[in-house]
């Protein structure tokens, strides 16, 4: 009897023990696995053939949050999203944003320039706006080097050509939105398909800088427009 019960006590240790080896680890990496079919392990975006998933890595916690917190709450509408953060806490939501604005993998391939013209009509959108059509510069609130601003400006650096191109599409047509005042719907409805198609040519085939994290908060003089969670003069600080 008293070696049955050994037997027993051993063959129970033996199934505690490869129960514990088999333990999923309770850690952000691995919540974050049914993000990363989409996004990446990195946070670095994917394309596949018909597909396009947008980079989130080194993004401003701030930015990321926010849109968190827009899919959530259905102001930004996309099914899986809406799906995925549905009934997540705004403290999840913000571990999950700092999470991916900690994270730095390197840049995809830049694609092929486009046309000189293409390139200076982008460029100049991209640095300088359109003052005469009341269209501000991209760098005017994504920073000189479009790498974003902290706390929540986002980069531009290391986003695809077709969700570039789609999502300024989204806010032109009304169907992405942001906190009230929707200033990014404000500069969309102004561009037409050729600044978009131009802007998002010059954006794609900018180097890494030196220094890929965004700008610290107060390097902009001033916001050229007042956006929802955003105050103009404090460059991303969160109402």
């Amino acid at each position: 009897m008293r070696c049955k019960s050994l037997v027993l006590i051993v063959l129970l240790c033996a199934a505690a023990a490869a129960q514990a080896q088999n333990r999923v680890p309770d850690t952000i990496e691995q919540r974050l696995k049914a993000c990363a079919a989409c996004h990446g392990d990195q946070g670095e975006g994917l394309q596949n053939k018909n597909e396009y998933y947008p980079r989130l890595a080194g993004k401003p916690a701030g930015y990321l949050y926010n849109q968190l917190v827009n899919f959530r709450d259905k102001r930004r509408e996309l099914a899986i999203m809406n799906y995925m953060v549905a009934f997540l806490s705004d403290h999840y939501l913000r571990e999950i944003a700092e999470h991916y604005a900690r994270l730095q993998p390197p840049l995809p391939a830049r694609p092929a320039r486009a046309d000189a013209e293409t390139m200076a009509r982008g460029e100049r959108l991209a640095r300088q706006g359109d003052a005469a059509r009341g269209i501000p510069a991209c760098a005017a609130c994504h920073g000189q080097t479009l790498t974003g601003v902290e706390p929540a400006l986002p980069g531009l650096i290391g986003l695809t050509p077709p969700y570039i191109a789609s999502q300024l599409g989204a806010w032109k047509a009304g169907t992405r939105h942001a906190m009230k005042p929707d200033c990014m719907h404000e500069v969309a409805a102004k561009l037409t398909a050729d600044d978009v198609s131009a802007v998002t040519a010059f954006i794609v085939a900018q180097p890494l800088p030196a220094d890929p994290h965004p700008a610290a908060a107060g390097s902009l003089p001033e916001l050229p427009l007042e956006c929802g969670g955003i105050t103009p003069r404090t460059q991303g600080a969160a109402r």
